[in-house]
């Protein structure tokens, strides 16, 4: 969810005499976020990568190629952005606010129309024809849940969350959390009302990092605690 997903320098006019296959990448994504694989043509592909059909088709192929590409882009960028910001030096509370903040960051790029999540927007509806394509949405779904269950094992092992926690049904649900933002934004909820809607979800997924560890009570209290029981 890093805005390098989405970004890409600004074309010049012609063909450059040796593309960046990122920054084609990177362009070619844009395109398909706005129109989806059946919507994008050819031509439009080819005016944002600053390539003619000849150079695409060499370099990338055909579209439905292109496309496969920028998907694997755009997971792989996802999950080493999702890495960074679930960093162990944070809290569990602060990692996951800083997921769903760099997400809808990404989501609403474009103020005049929320585009959400680049994998979940375009490669859920083409998944349904064409297997390569379901190919990348689950395991890509799948990565990106992965990474938070990794967040929450290391929690668990550090007594951040306790030890009954289950860190893959957190992973879970903090994943449903995030996809949920993803299709909201592009439906055009707000982006104030999605943002208290993570903070609430983090609020239930790691409520003792929220608020801080609980504070142990003094031996002297526990044990006068126990002695009037």
């Amino acid at each position: 969810m890093s805005e390098s997903v989405q970004n890409a320098p600004p074309r010049t006019r012609g063909r450059p005499r040796a593309y960046d296959p990122e920054s084609a990448l990177a362009r070619a994504t844009r395109s398909f976020w706005r129109g989806g694989f059946a919507g994008t043509s050819l031509d439009e592909l080819c005016d944002a990568m600053d390539m003619n059909r000849p150079s695409l088709y060499g370099a990338f192929g055909d579209k439905r190629e292109l496309y496969l590409a920028t998907l694997d882009r755009y997971v792989a960028l996802s999950r080493a952005d999702m890495v960074k910001a679930l960093a162990s030096e944070a809290t569990l509370a602060k990692a996951l606010l800083r997921v769903y903040e760099r997400a809808l960051a990404l989501y609403f790029a474009d103020a005049n129309a929320p585009l959400g999540c680049f994998l979940i927007g375009t490669a859920a509806t083409e998944a349904a024809r064409d297997p390569e394509v379901r190919k990348r949405l689950g395991p890509g779904l799948r990565a990106l849940t992965q990474t938070f269950e990794a967040r929450f094992r290391a929690a668990k092992k550090s007594r951040e969350i306790g030890s009954a926690s289950d860190p893959k049904l957190l992973a879970d649900m903090a994943a449903a959390v995030l996809f949920s933002l993803a299709l909201r934004a592009r439906a055009g909820d707000p982006r104030a009302q999605l943002a208290k809607f993570s903070r609430s979800a983090v609020a239930m997924l790691a409520p003792g990092a929220v608020r801080g560890r609980p504070r142990r009570r003094p031996q002297a209290t526990r044990s006068v605690a126990r002695s009037e029981a």
